[in-house]
């Protein structure tokens, strides 16, 4: 049995590269959690992807034990991604936590994300440990940092860390400081149990495994428990804390972070963010936890419509360990059947693209993203269309509304010029430009959420040379003036090509898509016409030339009307073969169009 008050449960929080993964390697040998032979670099993350990319996409939970004064503590540490679009999986991080470390590049100084991250921990009244990591880098500018720490959450200098992941200096510190600072869990053993569930795996042998954080009484093997939303009843098989592996433990009680495994079969009964109680002496559900909005929209379909039900079970199993992907079945004229995603943002769409491919073979299409409007209608219903295909006649319509998004950018000040004329041209309007220090400056932009969906994010740090950092929250809907911009192949609308967007913005889109088509879709034995239009109004054309047989090469000399009648007969089997031929879009097509500039 544990004594709560030896136990500390606290996340990492930190902008996305500022170091976090290596910190936790360091706290990781430091408590000896993991044998110098098992140790490799940012060892919690354990995808593939995320140490392709050098980015943590899942929170992932470790406990830890320290020995200190002869006293043990057991340590439960959830290490957090940065980036904005996972910013849901923080969200539920913190919630299972009693304080937090927040980590802070020393030569880069605080960025919007951090702060976001912060808010959160703030809100969820967590006691923070602020530390300056990569300490050992040349370009460290720590006293300048410290200032920002100082003025962004009023703590005294003294209290700031100065630590390096990768040497391993101040890390003792760290541990030191979670043991006086961070707060014992509070709860009653002997209460009726309350567990709130924080993430979830899929197990094919095991079924799902939870993982949890008790916040009141006793779980033990055998009990009968249930899952309060789901409103679902099970036997407990086992239960355990998580280390390197899972490992069993006889009960769990209040404060503990662990996992719970009940031979759940189906993914779709265990809720991210539920709350698990006794049957005989039941609790209250934990509130605060909210459902997540995605903000991005895209279809997804297998290549092969044959695939339609594996992906279904792909998308369970990923929903299972990514709760803020969201989907439904939709259909399309072009792509058969698949379903509409939806997504916090570009990079998660990105990943979740990878993750169907690598972990469950899955060979996918992506349409256009697009994000979700408010249509008024004549008749005066409202509604919410996420796909341009939902969209009814423009002859119905009183209005649309679209989402906007308060962005925080936190720039140096010499791409303050370049940043505005971006925001500009993605119509967004200036609210507040703010100096933290001489050379970093906040600003706030209102923006339509639309414009930033497809590539804001990588000109921006391409503008700023990565220095410039983005955050964003959605402020509400306002009325636009938005088309329906359709592409036709031969007069036939590509329903998975339709996009909507601002008028101001559609004639110059349409011209470079058709010029785009131009260039993917395969030459035919006729004309392919490729059209953008708006309504019935036809804005822009590219045409594929047809391949041609030269069937005048066995006429020399003679008459003009012997090559005419050649010339007609092959017209005339063009045109027919046009009426039955269809056009095949490639992939590649659907993808250019994510990266038209």
């Amino acid at each position: 049995m544990s004594d709560r008050n030896n136990t500390r449960n606290f996340c990492i929080i930190a902008h996305i590269d500022h170091g976090k993964s290596t910190l936790a390697d360091r706290l990781l040998e430091l408590t000896s959690t993991i044998s110098g032979r098992d140790m490799e670099a940012q060892v919690l993350d354990n995808m593939d992807l995320e140490r392709e990319r050098g980015i943590t996409i899942k929170s992932h939970a470790i406990q830890m034990e320290y020995i200190h004064n002869k006293e043990k503590y057991l340590l439960n540490l959830i290490d957090t991604p940065g980036h904005v679009d996972f910013s849901y999986e923080v969200s539920r991080s913190i919630a299972a936590c009693e304080g937090a470390l927040l980590i802070i590049d020393a030569t880069q100084g605080i960025q919007a994300q951090t702060i976001s991250n912060l808010y959160l921990a703030i809100e969820h009244d967590l006691e923070i440990i602020p530390i300056l990591n990569k300490m050992d880098l040349p370009n460290a500018m720590p006293e300048v940092v410290e200032d920002q720490i100082i003025e962004l959450i009023g703590c005294k200098r003294s209290t700031i860390i100065r630590a390096s992941g990768k040497t391993g200096d101040g890390v003792a510190e760290i541990l030191e400081r979670i043991l006086t600072d961070i707060p014992a869990p509070e709860g009653d053993p002997e209460a009726p149990l309350q567990a709130l569930i924080f993430d979830s795996v899929f197990n094919q042998f095991r079924g799902v495994i939870a993982y949890f954080k008790i916040a009141n009484g006793t779980v033990r093997k055998g009990d009968l428990v249930k899952f309060v939303a789901a409103d679902k009843q099970y036997f407990v098989d086992e239960v355990g804390v998580l280390r390197m592996g899972l490992e069993i433990r006889d009960e769990l009680m209040a404060g503990d972070v662990g996992y719970i495994i009940c031979g759940i079969k189906s993914a779709r009964e265990i809720k991210v963010g539920d709350t698990v109680t006794q049957v005989k002496n039941p609790a209250v559900a934990i509130s605060g936890f909210e459902d997540v909005k995605p903000m991005v929209f895209a279809g997804v379909y297998p290549i092969d419509s044959e695939d339609y039900e594996d992906l279904r079970n792909a998308m369970e199993k990923l929903q299972l360990n990514d709760a803020s992907l969201t989907y439904v079945p939709e259909s399309s004229m072009a792509l058969g059947f698949g379903f509409r995603c939806g997504f916090l943002g570009l990079l998660h769409m990105e990943i979740v693209q990878e993750r169907l491919d690598r972990e469950f073979d899955m060979n996918v299409i992506t349409t256009v993203p697009n994000v979700s409007y408010m249509v008024t209608t004549r008749a005066g219903e409202v509604f919410e269309v996420y796909n341009p295909a939902g969209l009814p006649e423009s002859t119905l319509i009183e209005q649309i509304e679209e989402p906007f998004i308060q962005a925080q950018i936190i720039t140096r000040s010499e791409y303050i010029g370049t940043i505005m004329t971006l925001c500009l041209e993605k119509r967004g309007m200036m609210t507040k430009q703010n100096y933290l220090t001489a050379d970093r400056a906040e600003l706030t932009f209102d923006m339509p959420l639309g414009e930033i969906v497809i590539d804001f994010y990588d000109k921006l740090k391409s503008i700023s040379k990565g220095y410039a950092s983005f955050d964003y929250h959605i402020t509400g809907y306002r009325p636009a003036k938005l088309v329906k911009l359709d592409i036709l192949l031969n007069s036939e609308p590509v329903d998975a090509l339709s996009t909507l967007l601002h008028v101001d913005n559609a004639y110059n889109f349409g011209r470079k898509i058709c010029e785009k088509l131009k260039e993917l879709i395969p030459r035919q034995q006729y004309d392919v016409a490729i059209q953008g239009a708006i309504g019935a109004k036809i804005i822009s054309r590219e045409t594929v030339k047809a391949v041609r047989k030269d069937v005048t090469a066995k006429c020399y000399g003679g008459d003009i009307t012997r090559k005419r009648k050649l010339l007609d007969k092959q017209k005339k089997g063009k045109k027919r073969m046009k009426q039955i031929g269809n056009v095949e879009v490639p992939q590649k097509a659907f993808l250019a169009v994510l990266k038209l500039d």
